[in-house]
This record gives structure tokens, C-alpha cells and sequence, in this order.
């Protein structure tokens, strides 16, 4: 039975209090390699949002309809994997045919969307938690968003440091994690508007 949450509060919170960089720390990789230039961050950014809901869309009937009734709960994760990839090798086909340059700006980072593991995440969180179909569909358009927002809010303030003189130590990766830590702890003040368990 899913939970009694209205999608809207799901929605919302997905994208503020329970955010998949900023609170659960899932997708991490790409999120600090992609995130040196505004453009790129941004096209990952919606890649990632327009994986994760199509995913949901197929994975969400797939444990509902079949998964569940036949006792199948093993294959799950294969299942789910298989969907993700498929899905994310239907994108980068079209990307490659309709935006080449994005598609040659994102270069490996877009096949590795596959094994984003704030994909996989959000298809576990909708299982473990429940969901309705509309609830799925929105905490993972939610969870796009707010994966979208933490790359680009991180790839805007290291595009605008790239020309500041910083210590030496705190060039690269490390301005990354001090960044994200930051946004992580600001992103803590919205954690007693919405929750979702």
C-alpha cells in the first residue's frame, strides 16, 4: 500500500529535503567530474532528470505488474539495471544524432549515467518506499531537479572561482567537496519544511 504523502510534498521534497546529492550523496561521480563547465553540467543535468523519470515510468509497472506477482524479487536488480541501460543507450543515441556537440561534450559521462547510482537509488526508494505511480513518477522528476540544481549551482560557482586566485591547495577537486559541503549544510535548512521516509 503506498504511503499516504501527497506526490506535491514528495515532489517538493525530492528536490529540496531529501536531495539526492546534497542529502544522500548518490551520483557523485559525475556530479564532480561534469561539473567544471555551466553548459555541460546543464545538458547532464537534464539527461539525468529525463533518465530518471522514463526509468521510473518503465521500472515502476515492471515491479508492480511482474516483479511482485510472480515472486521475482531476485532478478530485481538485474531487471532494473537492464532497463536503466537500455534507456540511457536510447538517449545517447539521440543525443549523438541531434546534439552532436553536447553529446561530444559529456563524451563518457553520458553512458555512464548507467551506472549513476542516484538512478538505481531513486528506482530502490520508490520500491522500499512504496509509491503509487504518480508518487514514483514525481520524487523521480523531483529528484532530477534537484540532481540538476546541486550540478549546476556547483558547476556556476566553480565557473565564476576558475578566474579567482585561490591557495593552492584548495584548486580542483578540493573547491568541489568545500563547495558541496556548503550547499549540502545550507540545503540542511530546508529539512523541516518536507520529509519523506
Amino acid at each position: 500500500m503506498a504511503p499516504n504523502i501527497s506526490p506535491l510534498i514528495i515532489f517538493i521534497a525530492s528536490i529540496f529535503t531529501s536531495n539526492m546529492i546534497l542529502n544522500n550523496f548518490l551520483g557523485m561521480c559525475s556530479y564532480l567530474s561534469v561539473s567544471t563547465e555551466y553548459k555541460t553540467a546543464t545538458g547532464l543535468g537534464m539527461a539525468v532528470t529525463l533518465v530518471l523519470v522514463l526509468t521510473t515510468a518503465i521500472n515502476w509497472p515492471i515491479y508492480t505488474y511482474l516483479i511482485v506477482p510472480s515472486n521475482l524479487f531476485y532478478l530485481q536488480y538485474i531487471i532494473f539495471i537492464m532497463v536503466i541501460a537500455a534507456t540511457v543507450q536510447i538517449l545517447e543515441m539521440g543525443m549523438d544524432r541531434y546534439t552532436p556537440d553536447l553529446h561530444a561534450k559529456l563524451g563518457i559521462f553520458l553512458p555512464l549515467i548507467t551506472v549513476n547510482c542516484a538512478i538505481l537509488g531513486v528506482i530502490l526508494f520508490m520500491v522500499i518506499r512504496n509509491y503509487s505511480f504518480v508518487q514514483a513518477l514525481l520524487f523521480s522528476f523531483g529528484s532530477g531537479l534537484g540532481w540538476w540544481l546541486a550540478i549546476n549551482m556547483l558547476a556556476a560557482i566553480r565557473e565564476k572561482l576558475a578566474t579567482t586566485k585561490l591557495p593552492p591547495g584548495v584548486k580542483g577537486p578540493a573547491l568541489a567537496f568545500i563547495v558541496t559541503g556548503i550547499m549540502a549544510m545550507a540545503f540542511i535548512g530546508f529539512s523541516g519544511i518536507f520529509t519523506i521516509q
